[in-house]
């Protein structure tokens, strides 16, 4: 998978980094350029004009069910925890205190309260099953909703690649085994586009996005010429490293260097001072900001990870432990209920007012649930039997809540949903046919695109 980093371009593992192997191609190709004209000849088309694209917050960590989107004020005190509900612009939906934006922006988003799974309860398994809607078994890993829509619709004209993970990958949650971030079977192709940079920094900028010295674009000839130079020059990466992923990743650097689109997609200076702190001045802020933008500018699925891990920093991961994983309920009264509040209503707005919203499916999850007893920190630990999803756009109808909890927010009471659904629910929401679409697997075997049913009541047709 291709990166970009802040200030530094990608490294290999020789220290040497892309934007100097890039250079080395381009002096032994005598200074040949690539005209933006050329390049534009050579990119691929796009989806259709009216296709539903998708902007996924991730909420690594796993938010409590019963501290956010589904509280329980009748339960014990050792249950329902110490925030109150409020009501929101939905007759009958409440949620947390904490979420003041959203309770006036409810009737821009849905609600699943019975989302549920049985796998073991770590990061890991859930972050495989709510992002591809599979458990990864026997060495078999599935590909990522945005891997598929990438195979599915293609390249993005005007040079960005089709699936963007903001602000970078998930490091680790406790257990090395997949994120469910990847391509799985769909192959380096289809593998996201990973930033690696955070667009809240003072002075944010993607340096390979400038093309490297003694390269003038005007000059290239042809794409080919200039690839054939690098393999010239650089043949020892041809054992090294697999040529698909090799070869997708010349493709994408290529069409980040030279297509203007490319660079004002990722110009989040541009915006004005007044919607940037809209969003909130921290990583997810403006890493929602970003998202909006490349969507706009045509990328067709974007993941916004809240955090990269859960140690030794404030996330969803509530356990209280007083050591790595110290975040309590404190912690999200004062940080993280006003980060997500601020920023998701904000992006909803902005969407909305863009005139986007009905075009872009917006989905905000974690990977489980919490406990519903408090552990004796006052912390909660990880409970797969429920929590609850947020849907907003593309083909959702608003205002709504599927399934319910049961009174002590422990499983569902009613319309369990599981990660499968989710997944059936996402591809609906986007448009793409679950029924008939299959995907070329291992073998070049045909697979479902997912195998359960999607939230029809939730759904416009």
């Amino acid at each position: 998978m291709l990166t970009l980093q802040s200030h530094q371009g990608p490294q290999f593992c020789d220290g040497m980094s892309r934007r100097d192997f890039l250079r080395v191609g381009a002096v032994s190709a005598g200074g040949v350029g690539l005209s933006l004209a050329d390049l534009n000849q050579l990119q691929a088309a796009g989806g259709k004009s009216g296709d539903i694209n998708c902007i996924l917050l991730f909420l690594i960590g796993a938010p409590s069910q019963l501290d956010t989107w589904d509280l329980k004020p009748n339960a014990p005190d050792t249950i329902r925890g110490p925030f109150k509900p409020t009501k929101t612009n939905v007759p009958g939906l409440d949620i947390c205190e904490h979420f003041p934006l959203m309770a006036k922006h409810a009737d821009k988003y849905s609600l699943v309260r019975s989302v549920y799974h049985k796998a073991a309860p770590i990061h890991e398994t859930g972050h495989q099953m709510m992002q591809t809607g599979y458990l990864f078994r026997g060495g078999q890993e599935y590909p990522h909703y945005g891997s598929v829509v990438s195979h599915l619709r293609g390249r993005t004209p005007g040079g960005l690649p089709p699936f963007v993970i903001l602000p970078g990958p998930v490091g680790n949650t406790g257990v090395n085994v997949s994120h469910g971030q990847g391509a799985g079977y769909l192959g380096a192709k289809h593998e996201p586009f990973f930033l690696r940079a955070d667009a809240a920094e003072k002075g944010f900028q993607i340096s390979d996005l400038q093309a490297p010295a003694g390269v003038d674009p005007a000059r290239l000839k042809t794409r080919k010429e200039l690839l054939d130079a690098i393999d010239n020059a650089q043949k020892v990466f041809e054992a090294t490293e697999d040529i698909r992923s090799r070869d997708n990743a010349y493709d994408q650097a290529f069409s980040l260097i030279f297509a203007e689109k490319a660079k004002k997609a990722f110009d989040i200076t541009t915006e004005k001072p007044e919607l940037r702190n809209r969003y909130g001045r921290n990583t997810f802020g403006q890493s929602c900001l970003l998202a909006r933008r490349l969507v706009e500018h045509g990328v067709k699925l974007v993941t916004v990870n809240m955090f990269d891990t859960v140690f030794n920093e404030i996330c969803w991961d509530c356990h209280a432990d007083g050591g790595g994983l110290n975040t309590n309920l404190n912690d999200y009264k004062e940080t993280l209920c006003p980060m997500f509040d601020l920023a998701y209503t904000a992006l909803l707005e902005d969407l909305k007012q863009r005139g986007m919203l009905e075009n872009t499916l917006v989905l905000a999850m974690g990977e489980f649930g919490r406990t519903p007893q408090l552990n004796n920190r006052g912390g909660r630990d990880h409970w797969p039997g429920v929590w609850s999803v947020l849907f907003a756009g593309g083909k959702v109808k608003p205002g709504m809540v599927i399934g319910s909890s049961d009174k002590n927010g422990a499983e569902p009471r009613d319309r369990p949903v599981s990660p499968d659904q989710i997944a059936a629910t996402v591809y609906k929401g986007m448009g793409i046919d679950i029924e008939s679409t299959r995907l070329p697997g291992p073998e070049n075997r045909p697979l479902p695109i997912v195998e359960a049913e999607a939230i029809e009541e939730m759904l416009r047709s």
